[in-house]
């Protein structure tokens, strides 16, 4: 059909009736899981005539363009000779507050399914019903209005009316975008050796709707070489959008430079970048009240207008336009961007907005994640990420407080603290002759306890005037809502452990094996393709992150030849117990490395205090070196200052010390004689503590090795990395000095790249 516009009942009746002002206040929303219990109670009592989940559609011409519109009604009913369109919506607000006109949006939906309902069976009129249901009580509320054919087209029509602007657009950008992506080629002169076979693996993995991990070393171009496939199925109508994502601000950075690359050539190509809400707020406090942000106040009326425009005039949506629009339109920037998601080609953002159950992307539907495609750099930190995001912790200190400020009012709010008080307090009785006990069951008292918690929780939040007091309400309450969510998916990859210090209590379930729910997330999209230069050994990234019947793997060859960085190995160990006696040998060795060239060196160590240590002797020994330290907790400001004493143009040679594992020793690009060379102390190996000695064991339990697992791999992930920031491109030239004895070892050398692989013939003099 000639100028179609597909759109569902929903997004066209929210679109119409946007209006208001953002309130993040706190709401007490309905789960899908108790919505869609409460639909189906109602919908189980149903005549034989009655048609639960009927689907509709219909095509309605409107100003020469055909639209297409689709949904899904709770139910058609037939009674007493006559039909009726229910929708059924589920509440935790009390049925009293709620009238006739508390939603209009959903009388719209429902005139939408009548109409077309009266247009399918020749009606002239029908019963519209809404039904309102109590989640906590399970009563219903009915309202009914009875609708003419006529009455219901005249709806229609406004809708269509209100949402053809934008329609328009769209249809007129996927037109010109799939035609600029067909004319579109590799925005580079040539390939650079191996990124035409990562291009093509990408290719033929979306085109398969399977998932890839790829191996591919520092400098071969992965962010263009996964963005350019990506963009052709898009024009091939394989699937609608791609979500880039990353762990660091400097990767989404090279990102946006590679989609601009393309748009600079012609692509029309709409590409958003998401930031984070405390980093991109305009106010001072990032609260989200009408009264306090001229930006929440009526956002919904100027939404419309202010994603239009952006649109309609910019093709990259960074943060400084999303910013730039939002004060033109005085909308939330924000909630700006997030309004832009579901008709944007491209989303560059954070891992955790797909995979944190706490932030993820809520408005995208299952159809929208269908047809997308998650590109994921860096993919070799999503491990940990993952493993934190579906763990949970709750405290006692938290409960203690809430009982402390509350106890005058004797209240079932106060009760149950008390209540929850009181358990911390026979687990600490339970195991006061184990410090850190582990276990592999839930306490289901205690989860008991954190739901009727939460639902007190939700009426105090609602009363509580007191802004401090429910601050730490509100805490507690997110605290223990994803105690409980995270409990419904414990399993035999996770167990609880028990922390105790001084007077605290933290009770966590530790997610061992984060695989199960990265596939429960991933099976969702059409394909993943997981890169980075350390998936090493690639067996590992898959056990942790695979799902074995959808997977690809490919390893590409560096693109460098081994002469543009000169390993060696010095066999000092690093052992803590072993550190202070060759503290004075190392920091020898470090002088010996970066006295016979000037230039600009990072040296790496496994931990602060050792860096300290160190820092600390070289400077008494050798004073004339320049040397700048990494601090904790930098600023940007502080980091960017950083980075930017690294210049080519440095008349004396400069080292950086810094931390292995930390901000400086992944992501950051210095190019040229910006790094001459890189030494790397130690193997890596995170800090012994209960919860790497808890996957060790968990590991070794189910057949694998434990210690690998849980410290050997992730530790040289580290230094991969790390020694990855020398060679940037073709141009680069570097020095890698390797500081431990394991490094000798047959493991080690197992796991290094095939162009570091050499160190066994040179040890540093």
């Amino acid at each position: 059909m000639d100028n179609c516009i597909k759109v569902s009942v929903r997004s066209l009746v929210e679109y119409a009736h946007r209006a208001g002002s953002i309130d993040l206040s706190f709401k007490s929303n309905v789960s899908l899981v108790d919505g869609t219990k409460a639909h189906q109670k109602i919908q189980s009592q149903y005549g034989d005539l009655d048609v639960k989940e009927r689907h509709i559609t219909g095509v309605i011409e409107f100003e020469k363009m055909n639209f297409q519109i689709e949904g899904r009604c709770d139910g058609l009913l037939f009674k007493d000779e006559k039909y009726i369109i229910e929708e059924i919506k589920s509440t935790k607000r009390e049925l009293s507050e709620i009238s006739q006109e508390s939603y209009p949006v959903h009388w719209a939906q429902a005139k939408v399914y009548g109409y077309f309902i009266c247009e399918e069976l020749q009606l002239d009129n029908i019963m519209i019903q809404l039904t309102y249901v109590s989640i906590e009580s399970e009563e219903k509320k009915c309202f009914q209005i009875n609708y003419t054919k006529d009455a219901l087209n005249d709806y229609i029509r406004f809708a269509l009316k209100k949402y053809y602007p934008f329609a328009k657009w769209k249809y007129d950008h996927i037109k010109f975008r799939n035609q600029s992506i067909k004319e579109l080629s590799f925005p580079f002169p040539s390939f650079r050796k191996g990124q035409r076979k990562l291009a093509g693996a990408v290719y033929q993995t979306i085109q398969e709707g399977n998932n890839l991990f790829a191996v591919a070393p520092t400098g071969i171009g992965k962010t263009v070489s996964t963005i350019f496939p990506t963009i052709k199925s898009i024009g091939e109508n394989q699937i609608n959008r791609m979500f880039y994502l990353t762990s660091k601000t400097i990767t989404r950075t090279v990102a946006e430079e590679a989609f601009k690359r393309m748009t600079d050539q012609g692509l029309c190509i709409s590409c958003t970048t998401l930031t984070a809400k405390d980093k991109i707020c305009f106010k001072e406090e990032t609260v989200c009240e009408k009264e306090y942000c001229e930006f929440a106040n009526g956002y919904y009326d100027r939404i419309n207008d202010a994603v239009l425009d952006i649109y309609s005039n910019e093709k990259l949506i960074t943060r400084e336009k999303i910013e730039e629009y939002a004060r033109k339109h005085t909308v939330c920037p924000f909630e700006y961007s997030l309004d832009l998601l579901n008709s944007t080609d491209a989303i560059i953002c954070d891992v955790n907005y797909i995979f944190d159950p706490r932030v993820s992307l809520k408005r995208l539907f299952d159809d929208h994640k269908r047809s997308s495609v998650l590109l994921i750099d860096e993919a070799h930190n999503l491990v940990d990420r993952t493993r934190e995001m579906y763990s949970a912790s709750v405290f006692k200190s938290k409960f203690l407080d809430l009982k402390n400020r509350y106890k005058h009012l004797k209240d079932d709010f106060y009760i149950c603290i008390n209540e929850i008080n009181k358990h911390f307090i026979e687990l600490r009785k339970k195991w006061k002759d184990q410090s850190n006990p582990v276990w592999n069951e839930i306490d289901l008292d205690l989860i008991e306890l954190l739901y009727n918690f939460i639902q007190l929780a939700e009426i105090k939040l609602q009363e509580e005037v007191d802004n401090e007091s429910r601050q730490v309400v509100l805490d507690t309450y997110f605290e223990a809502q994803n105690f409980v969510k995270i409990a419904e998916i414990f399993d035999e990859n996770y167990v609880c452990y028990l922390e105790q210090f001084k007077s605290e209590v933290h009770l966590k379930l530790f997610c061992l094996d984060p695989s199960k729910v990265v596939n429960d997330v991933i099976k969702r999209f059409h394909s993943t393709i997981y890169f980075s230069a350390t998936l090493t050994p690639i067996q590992y990234f898959q056990d942790m992150l695979g799902y074995p019947e959808r997977d690809y793997t490919i390893n590409i060859d560096s693109p460098f030849s081994s002469e543009q960085l000169n390993v060696t190995v010095n066999p000092l160990s690093t052992r803590f117990h072993d550190r202070e006696k060759t503290l004075e040998q190392m920091i020898d060795s470090i002088y010996a490395s970066i006295s016979s060239i000037k230039g600009n060196y990072l040296i790496f160590f496994p931990s602060y205090q050792y860096l300290i240590n160190g820092v600390e002797l070289f400077q008494e020994k050798f004073p004339n070196i320049r040397t700048i330290v990494q601090e904790n907790r930098m600023s940007e400001l502080e980091r960017e200052d950083f980075l930017l004493k690294f210049d080519s143009q440095n008349e004396e040679t400069l080292l950086g010390f810094a931390v292995l594992g930390g901000i400086f020793s992944e992501g950051i690009d210095l190019k040229g004689d910006r790094l001459n060379g890189v030494i790397v102390i130690g193997v890596g190996l995170p800090q012994v503590c209960l919860e790497r000695n808890i996957l060790r064991d968990h590991f070794n339990a189910v057949g694998k090795n434990g210690y690998y697992y849980a410290y050997v791999f992730p530790g040289m992930n580290k230094v991969l990395q790390a020694g990855g920031r020398v060679v940037r491109s073709e141009h680069d030239y570097g020095t890698l000095l390797l500081i431990d004895d394991r490094y000798k070892s047959t493991l080690y050398q197992s796991l290094l790249p095939e162009e570091w692989k050499e160190v066994s013939n040179k040890i540093q003099n």
